[in-house]
């Protein structure tokens, strides 16, 4: 069965979590787990290997943006150890459980937009 709707966009449909074909379907079936396939279009999700992308993308942002702030916060307002304590460790779960799930849909729509494959050596 030929789909014949048009491109969608592999930014808009990943950070929202949809089927990279049709932009309808739900792409997880939990918090990062991707469903077999859409139940829109049925497109066959087995394609999907976004690896340790995700998290080493969400990684480095959260590490540079609560390592900048930890340090304008010591230096602007020099807090005691617990101060820090209390306000990074949390910040830093909660930024990179919100990031996670967009940065991997985000991988999987430019994965499938870009037919990316296992590379394969010609022999």
């Amino acid at each position: 069965m030929a789909y014949a709707r048009a491109p969608q966009s592999p930014v808009s449909t990943g950070l929202r979590g949809r089927c990279p074909r049709c932009g309808q379907g739900r792409l997880f079936d939990g918090y990062l787990t991707v469903r077999p396939e859409c139940e829109v279009c049925h497109l066959d999700f087995t394609f999907i290997d976004s690896g340790d992308g995700p998290a080493f993308f969400v990684m480095s942002l959260v590490g540079i943006v609560v390592v900048g702030l930890a340090m304008w916060v010591e230096f602007t307002f020099e807090p005691p150890i617990w101060v820090h304590m209390m306000l990074w460790i949390p910040f830093t779960i909660l930024l990179s459980m919100g990031l996670v799930r967009p940065a991997k849909g985000l991988l999987i729509g430019l994965q499938f937009a870009n037919k990316a494959a296992e590379g394969r050596i010609k022999q």
